[in-house]
């Protein structure tokens, strides 16, 4: 999982504090452990801030009654500090001039609270944002500069990420934005502009926005925006239509996110293939990718880079890309990637896997691949991300918004796109020929009404729900490509139910897990119909022998494994490079009703987030 906090601004003419709020409110998968807002008229600057969601926020802002056309807000996910109302942003400086909010973590933050207590600032929270705001402050008052001038100052003096917004309260009348690791999005509107950490909380005021690179500083009016670089020089702003409906970013009916974004996804599968397929299955064109798909087709190596579910989606694009291309690949934890010092030459091309396209390790990995000379290519889901943005090329899953903080159309999505990938450099290398090729992208296009098909699952996955609901451990088992699912099934139980559950490859089961197997351990195994079938047969007698329980994802048909099982979920019948999209929709829907009978918050589980901008 992913940890970033969420970011909102507002300066205009309309009163800020309502659309700041439910712009938190969008953000919210992003962190909620705590969550504030300032609220300035021009005169009078208001604070407030408390532990806990946005919803407590907006009753306590509403009990008092005061608005301004000026505001920044802010939710959190904590990095220093526990999550209280002292360490909630905003951030105030000792004397109150500067308000900050902040994503990010400041590294040299220590030395630099040292250095200004030893100046007699005092602090009062626990925070490397409060230091950030004191160190503004501090060159503001010492240097007797203009706010811009402190910002920038203090910028160049710390160490680390950022995404920040600041108000100086004795320059009003705007706001400052600043960007170093950590997204940050300048709204455009009429006679009004916005911040925020992604686009989905300004979608319904504005399409029109601009992406902060590193190093930029916006100084934003509500009639003007200034984008300078850190270094004072101005920088021309590049505005971007987002292609976001409002829908897109709400339940629509549905109880909670995760439903909804599961139940989403052979929309989201089709938009990822559509204007890809050629007229009557004939080929694929992934213009992201055209000009390097040669250079991909004599590569020595793909290295995978991902963290969490992408990482999943990876080992799945193992199996893909060395079946269809003949391509040795690596699939490595981004978070690790880096710290062991890999090998990596010209002719390696490293492909980053990301939802966001804004998880810090990835980019690390990502530019450090660069750095020592490999083509850097990207799959992500968010138009303008910074990996998108850094790599050399790339393709984006056109999964759409994706807000529950557990994964779910990312994964399918990121799998289809990998896919397409393997299908089109095997074409190309001759190791495909047109009727297999044509096959395959047939194939590819009847999945989104087997997906269809797999959601039907969804009656059976509650009524097991009601059953297994208060088991204490889990056991995943799957085999070749399947392995991954069932990594991914346990990584969903775990993240939404808090239950202890393991993916493992079925043949390893009898190297240590199968000493846990019991009459009170459930066994998921996903069964569809591969190469390891009969293999995975046998897996499934060993459990039996030990009273465990089966669950087991099976082909639609299936007469074998159907009889030895416990209980069977369905799924269509596919080729195998696609039974890992099918087999993973029983265990999503599994998972998300466990969590519910549980009573979890399932959209925003405890101690995660979506995103993780700091390492």
């Amino acid at each position: 999982m992913l940890f970033m906090c969420g970011i909102v601004g507002y300066i205009g003419s309309r009163p800020a504090r309502d659309i700041v709020i439910n712009g938190l409110k969008r953000l919210e998968y992003r962190g909620y452990d705590s969550a504030g807002i300032a609220i300035s008229n021009g005169e009078r600057t208001e604070i407030f801030k408390c532990a806990g969601r946005v919803r407590d926020l907006e009753e306590m802002v509403r009990s008092k009654d005061f608005d301004g056309s000026i505001a920044m807000g802010h939710t959190r996910w904590a990095t220093h500090g526990e999550p209280n109302e002292i360490n909630a942003h905003p951030q105030v400086s000792y004397r109150g001039h500067f308000i900050v909010v902040h994503n990010g973590i400041i590294e040299n933050y220590a030395r630099i609270k040292k250095h200004l207590e030893s100046r007699e600032v005092r602090f009062t929270s626990q925070t490397d944002t409060e230091v950030l705001a004191n160190l503004m402050e501090h060159l503001y008052l010492e240097g007797d500069l203009s706010a811009e001038q402190a910002i920038i100052m203090a910028l160049n003096k710390v160490e680390g990420t950022y995404g920040i917004a600041v108000y100086c309260r004795n320059e009003p009348g705007r706001l400052f934005a600043a960007r170093q690791g950590s997204p940050l999005v300048i709204g455009v509107g009429d006679n009004e502009n916005f911040i925020a950490s992604d686009a989905t909380p300004i979608v319904e005021h504005t399409q029109r926005v601009i992406y902060l690179n590193d190093d930029d500083l916006a100084v934003i009016k509500k009639d003007e925006m200034v984008l300078k670089a850190i270094r004072n020089k101005r920088v021309e702003p590049e505005v971007k239509e987002v292609d976001l409906k409002l829908g897109e970013i709400d339940k629509e009916g549905f109880p909670h996110f995760m439903l909804k974004e599961i139940f989403e996804q052979p929309r989201a599968i089709h938009d990822t293939f559509r204007g890809r397929v050629l007229p009557n299955q004939s080929g694929l064109m992934l213009g992201g990718l055209h000009n390097v798909f040669d250079t991909m087709a004599t590569a020595d190596r793909v290295l995978i880079v991902a963290c969490g579910t992408s990482w999943h989606a990876g080992l799945v694009g193992e199996y893909i890309i060395e079946e269809f291309c003949r391509i040795p690949v690596e699939v490595e934890y981004a978070s690790e990637f880096r710290y062991r010092d890999p090998v990596i030459k010209k002719g390696d091309i490293v492909l980053a896997i990301s939802q966001s396209g804004e998880t810090a390790d990835t980019l690390a990995a990502i530019r450090l691949a660069k750095e020592r000379g490999a083509l850097v290519l990207g799959i992500c889901n968010v138009v303008g991300s910074s990996i998108s943005r850094e790599t050399n090329a790339g393709v984006f899953t056109h999964a759409g918004p994706e807000i529950g903080v557990a994964s779910t159309k990312a994964f399918t999505t990121q799998v289809v796109t990998l896919a397409m990938i393997a299908f089109e450099i095997g074409y190309r290398k001759g190791l495909l020929d047109e009727v297999r090729y044509r096959g395959l992208i047939n194939e590819l296009t009847s999945l989104p009404s087997k997906v269809e098909q797999a959601l039907k699952m969804n009656d059976k996955a509650l009524s097991l729900a009601e059953i297994y609901k208060d088991t204490a451990n889990a056991l995943y088992l799957g085999r070749g490509l399947l392995f991954p699912v069932a990594m991914e099934g346990a990584l969903k139980l775990k993240e939404i139910s808090y239950i202890h559950a393991e993916g493992y490859p079925a043949a390893e089961m009898k190297h240590g897990p199968i000493a846990l197997i019991d009459e009170h351990m459930p066994v998921v195994v996903v069964a569809t119909k591969e190469n390891s079938y009969d293999k995975i047969v046998s897996n499934i007698q060993e459990v039996k022998a030990r009273k465990g329980q089966i669950i087991a994802v099976v082909t639609e048909g299936d007469q074998v494994i159907s009889r030895m099982a416990d209980h069977v979920m369905e799924v269509p019948e596919t080729i195998s490079v696609f039974s890992a999209v099918l087999a993973v929709i029983p265990l999503q829907l599994l998972s998300y009703h466990i969590a519910v009978l549980r009573g979890c918050d399932v959209d925003q589980p405890r101690n995660l987030a979506k995103s993780v901008t700091v390492e």
